[in-house]
């Protein structure tokens, strides 16, 4: 390991879950701010597998919330979204449901992928649910599959925003300096 990859791994501060949980709600106030359906739709998008690895069962009420709103209710609908949003904040992500969220991920490259590569990927998920990896280090090497298959929908993901370790080599690496 160079001296510059030691320094990038020794720097890597990883969020608690209280500073994930500040971040996302700073991202809500601001949703809350602009009372905007298309606000709260872009908010939960983002937001969608960091929620789901808190609590699946509020994820989806999270999106029927969304799903139901009707013209001249927004106030209320954001109301009703954050008492459902906060609920789900308050419990920290599990193996389980880390795990259960990388396999949602993988669902959207698994077409793409040689037999060798689904093999690779289920051994990476076997590795983190074993816990020889971290969760950072996992979306660490999942990020680079997203650019492969340029997903923008998982590129826009809170959950690798601030799960996912800095690696070196890594596009994230360079973004933090």
């Amino acid at each position: 390991m160079t001296e510059k990859q030691m320094t990038v791994k020794e720097n890597i501060h990883r969020l608690s879950e209280k500073e994930i949980t500040d971040f996302i709600m700073e991202r809500f106030a601001e949703v809350k701010k602009s009372s905007k359906i298309k606000d709260l739709v872009s908010f939960q998008a983002m937001n969608k597998y960091m929620i789901m690895s808190k609590d699946q069962e509020q994820l989806k009420i999270l999106g029927n919330i969304v799903a139901k709103y009707k013209k001249g209710k927004i106030k209320e609908i954001i109301g009703e979204y954050e008492i459902h949003l906060n609920k789900a904040l308050v419990n920290a992500p599990t193996t389980k449901t880390h795990a259960n969220v990388i396999l949602h991920i993988f669902g959207y490259f698994s077409k793409y992928f040689s037999q060798n590569e689904k093999e690779v990927f289920f051994k990476l998920l076997e590795e983190f649910k074993e816990d020889k990896i971290t969760i950072g280090k996992t979306l660490a090497e999942i990020n680079p599959i997203i650019y492969r298959f340029n997903n923008t929908y998982l590129a826009s993901q809170t959950y690798f925003l601030l799960y996912s370790d800095p690696q070196p080599g890594n596009i994230f690496s360079f973004l933090s300096k």
